[in-house]
């Protein structure tokens, strides 16, 4: 039996992949997972597993050539050890294919199955949502590889599966193989221990160099008992852990419930989303020195220019023109001029930033998340206008990759649009400056000794008062102020 090698999933916005490296080559003996090529994309490099057991045949693929999704790479030919058992069979076996855990990051080791859109037993076609994946920060659906019948699966909703596990089998025959509820991972467990030719992961590899750890001490979770990346992170944290750490640690005890109450409580599991924001906020208290700074901005100007231009602006770039691009603008037009807000702590160092990659923070159904507009400061209105609406839309469907929200070095956040009229924004670490924007609200404002009615909105800038001061910090909220109640400033860079 042949065993087609194909393009893995990239990612939502990765269409097509260099391959670097082949591990093997034609008439090499292979065991399943070991790795077999290396394809790099324009954000990260996914090793690609041999998903059987064999002999290497041909190589579609060279090293240097470009390939799309699902593109064939090579293939693999059954050997006679693994084609024995089947003749104790009446019948020959269906080919059937694993359904693999996609690329999920480069920084993301582990997800949660959240749903499973198919049933043992239900026919699917080929590229047809199984499933869907909850990460830490993103949401990932996974297509199915070929077409034919779920015969199988491995991983049950509310699981937490590594970056390189099984979800599922699909048979390619034209019926459905005969299926029992899957027997749990134990039961499997024996047998992989008896496996000697199982190669862990390379990442695996390397983490395990670094840290001096031997594979030995190291409980692999991977099929087959394989070591993965993160296998090797949670040895290291034991390691490091020591006794007295869950005396000093506070924890935090819920206080009791009545029994009337508690009945009329519902408790609902925290998504993984949600508990990477709470931790990371809890840590950016914990380590910046955060600090808030307020003023209030006159937004006529801006009001008047947007009503007059606005019919041309979207009839010319086909995108509206909103209040974010005039703020996004300010606020680059202010980090020139105190660029510590730009900056980050690295260490003992100072990381100066010569441009800017705006995040801008928007609310979705399942949490807040920041997508980032790369080099902002080098792009003009309508172009900031395009990526917020882009990405925004693409933030409520939960169709953000990890790469379009890494990198920030400054954050934008607009709690005006929920009616919030005065909030203190807290830092998105590593970043050492948050703009938060309000509600606009019409206010009695002396102007030239008179009492006037304009449409005002309150600014608070925190930061890390680690990296900036509290004159650098007012300097800027005063220049992201003067900018907005005098647009024509930007173009004059003034």
């Amino acid at each position: 039996m042949t065993t087609e090698i194909r393009v893995p999933t990239l990612g939502e916005s990765v269409t097509e992949a260099t391959v670097a490296t082949w591990f093997k080559k034609p008439g090499d003996a292979v065991a399943v997972d070991e790795m077999l090529c290396e394809l790099e994309t324009d954000k990260v490099t996914v090793e690609v597993p041999s998903p059987s057991a064999g002999t290497m045949g041909d190589i579609i693929a060279a090293e240097g050539e470009t390939v799309g999704v699902n593109a064939l790479l090579a293939t693999i030919t059954a050997g006679a050890a693994v084609a024995a058992p089947a003749a104790a069979s009446t019948a020959a076996a269906p080919a059937s294919t694993d359904v693999m855990v996609p690329t999920l990051g480069e920084s993301v080791t582990e997800a949660t199955v959240a749903t499973w859109f198919k049933q043992v037993g239900d026919t699917v076609a080929q590229d047809e949502m199984l499933c869907e994946l909850e990460t830490d920060k993103v949401s990932v659906e996974v297509p199915a590889p070929v077409a034919g019948v779920l015969t199988e699966i491995t991983a049950a909703e509310g699981s937490t599966v590594d970056a390189s596990a099984k979800l599922g089998v699909i048979s390619s025959s034209g019926a459905a193989v005969a299926a029992t509820p899957t027997t749990p991972p134990a039961a499997t467990a024996a047998p992989a221990a008896a496996g000697k030719d199982i190669a862990n992961a390379p990442s695996a590899e390397k983490a395990m160099a670094e840290a001096g750890l031997s594979a030995a001490a190291v409980t692999g979770t991977g099929r087959d008992g394989r070591i993965m990346k993160d296998d090797v992170a949670r040895a290291v944290a034991a390691v490091a852990a020591t006794p007295v750490a869950p005396a000093t640690a506070p924890v935090a005890v819920r206080a009791p419930v009545a029994a009337n109450d508690a009945a009329r409580e519902e408790r609902v599991k925290m998504t993984r989303l949600r508990q990477t924001i709470a931790r990371r906020l809890k840590e950016s208290q914990n380590t910046a020195a955060m600090l808030t700074t307020y003023n209030e901005v006159d937004m006529s100007e801006v009001m008047d220019l947007r009503k007059q231009y606005k019919e041309l602006f979207e009839k010319k770039h086909g995108v509206r023109l909103g209040f974010m691009s005039f703020f996004t603008k300010a606020c680059c037009h202010a980090l020139k001029e105190v660029p510590e807000v730009n900056a980050e702590i690295d260490g003992t160092d100072i990381v100066y930033k010569n441009f800017v990659h705006m995040g801008v923070a928007a609310g979705t159904p399942s949490g807040l998340v920041v997508p980032v507009i790369r080099d902002a400061d080098a792009m003009s209105f309508a172009e900031i206008e395009k990526a917020i609406s882009e990405k925004g839309k693409r933030a409520r469907d939960g169709k953000l990759s990890m790469a379009e929200m890494q990198g920030g070095t400054f954050t934008i956040s607009n709690g005006g649009v929920y009616g919030s009229l005065m909030s203190s924004p807290i830092l998105n670490p590593p970043q050492s400056g948050i703009l938060g924007m309000h509600k606009i609200q019409d206010r009695p404002v002396a102007i030239n000794g008179q009492v006037v009615i304009r449409p005002m909105m309150y600014l608070a800038l925190s930061y890390d008062h680690r990296v900036v001061d509290g004159k650098g910090a007012v300097t800027f909220l005063v220049r992201v102020k003067e900018a907005l109640e005098d647009p024509r400033r930007l173009l004059m860079d003034l």
